[in-house]
């Protein structure tokens, strides 16, 4: 098969150019510009189209085995390669736990006929009680490639020390998940405003703070590669920052709705959006996007965690923990941090490729000849059209209206349009459309008073907030409709300069 022109991202290589790839027997035989194809050679025409390593997710959870109602090894590998995904790393807490060569030998052997790398951590401790560490260089021999308790917090501090000195013989990495157990009230949601609202407990960032304190300065103590999972605080990631510059083998991961949503979106989402570590304030999201810009935080891993609906519909305090990511957060990255400038396309691949590769030691996450060809390919300016652009024309030059011949369909659901950053871009916006809507209605004709401007602004702000129902949204309503009452005195008063100067 050969792979023509494709825009060929490699973070390794710093490859960031149009290439063709040749494969043969799923290797990688030839990269290069402008191949030439071979006498019945299968050619992929990928113009438009961009071509990077396969990713790779440093946390996921297949449920598999004793769980796989809610996922098992099959579905989670058709999730990952859906959402382009090679290179999976599951964790231990399934049932049985994974503590014993017997069990992971199972879970390895099954995974073998899937079509991604499917590899597989053991357990820190027996049973995940955080008391008896299990044989590491056993279940290491056996095919574990790292070792965690992720959903279970190792309290212990002696412990985990233990831990850590084991594995930095070893030169593998221990993966943790931070959350102090005594300082959370109420699991899945952030202790503050919103856990306030609803009445319950919560789980403060505090809870996460000390246990990454402990962990970074023991990782620096110990020499071992320390994977510290699903970060969600913003104290957190200065306390990575500030061990990594001492030397420490810290690695960070972050999740897609960790940098995208926030302890608000629970009150939208209910269960669905419950989730340990929970979702922080807009100040934790904030320095998360932060720590990914800078790189103090290293990947960007899904945390892929499935529940069924029956487990979710149960109220907030009953129901399971957990999101699903893995096919959405290659387009999450895309939208959230590279089309906001946060991130190149290159650094985000970086995260989601070869800096995952580190961790664990794989000879996997670049594009070079004579390997697997794990390759995914994808669109990133991919713009999804209600109606074909040629059919339709369009009335007026601000708010534009579409005039068609073709049928009309309600949509289902709900179109989420988020159509600002800030408001500097809304008054930058704002701005250029009262000047466009004025100079075009004063062409044809139409005229204002100077009073009027004002009346105008004014029942743009009744309209909004009264007859619009803009009050039912609290002070969201309110900065909205006081928008709506700016924008519309402005572009009448842009009218009426327009008349006074063409008098």
């Amino acid at each position: 098969m050969l792979l023509k022109n494709g825009h060929l991202i490699d973070p390794t290589t710093k490859t960031n150019e149009f290439m063709d790839i040749r494969i043969e027997n799923g290797i990688i035989t030839k990269i290069a510009k402008d191949l030439t194809s071979e006498t019945g050679e299968e050619i992929l025409d990928l113009s438009g189209l961009t071509i990077a390593p396969g990713l790779i997710d440093t946390h996921v959870h297949f449920r598999d085995p004793g769980l796989t109602y809610k996922e098992d090894i099959h579905t989670g590998s058709l999730a990952a390669a859906k959402g382009g995904f090679t290179s999976v790393i599951c964790m231990a807490n399934t049932k049985p736990t994974v503590d014993s060569v017997d069990t992971l030998s199972d879970i390895l052997n099954r995974a073998k006929v899937e079509n991604i790398h499917i590899y597989q951590t053991a357990s820190v401790s027996y049973g995940l009680n955080g008391e008896k560490m299990t044989d590491f260089d056993a279940l290491a021999d056996a095919g574990a490639c790292g070792f965690t308790d992720d959903g279970i917090p190792l309290t212990d501090a002696g412990f985990i020390k233990k831990a850590m000195e084991e594995a930095a013989k070893m030169d593998m990495p221990i993966s943790l998940h931070e959350e102090d157990p005594a300082l959370n009230e109420v699991n899945g949601v952030n202790k503050g405003v919103i856990s306030k609202k609803m009445g319950i407990g919560g789980a403060p960032a505090i809870s996460e703070d000390v246990m990454v304190a402990r962990d970074v300065m023991l990782a620096l103590d110990t020499g071992a590669k320390v994977d510290i999972q699903h970060i969600s605080s913003g104290r957190s990631v200065d306390l990575v920052r500030y061990a990594k510059k001492r030397g420490a083998k810290v690695f960070a991961e972050a999740t897609p709705h960790h940098f995208t949503l926030t302890e608000e979106d629970v009150l939208n989402y209910e269960t669905m959006a419950k989730m340990n570590p929970p979702l922080r304030t807009e100040w934790d999201r904030t320095k998360i996007i932060e720590g990914l810009a800078d790189g103090t935080i290293d990947m960007i891993a899904t945390d892929h965690a499935p529940h069924s609906i029956e487990e979710k519909e149960r109220e907030f305090t009953k129901a399971p923990s957990g999101i699903i990511g893995l096919e959405t957060s290659l387009s999450l990255g895309i939208t959230s941090l590279v089309k906001r400038g946060y991130l190149t396309m290159m650094q985000l691949l970086e995260k989601m490729t070869v800096n995952p590769a580190k961790l664990y030691n794989f000879d996997c996450g670049t594009l070079k000849e004579g390997a697997a060809a794990d390759i995914v390919i994808f669109a990133p300016d991919e713009v999804i059209r209600l109606f074909p652009r040629l059919e339709v024309k369009w009335e007026h030059k601000v708010h534009e209206r579409p005039v068609c011949k073709l049928p009309k369909q309600k949509l289902s659901g709900i179109l989420m349009h988020y159509t600002y950053d800030s408001w500097q871009q809304w008054l930058d916006k704002a701005g250029q459309y009262t000047s466009i809507w004025a100079e075009d209605n004063f062409s044809k004709g139409k005229r204002v008073g100077k009073s009027a401007a004002f009346t105008h602004g004014i029942y743009g702000f009744i309209r909004a907030y009264f007859l619009q129902l803009g009050f039912l949204d609290g002070w969201a309503g309110l900065y909205s409709s006081l928008q709506h009452f700016f924008y519309t005195l402005l572009k009448y008063w842009k009218l009426y300069e327009l008349q006074q100067k063409n008098k």
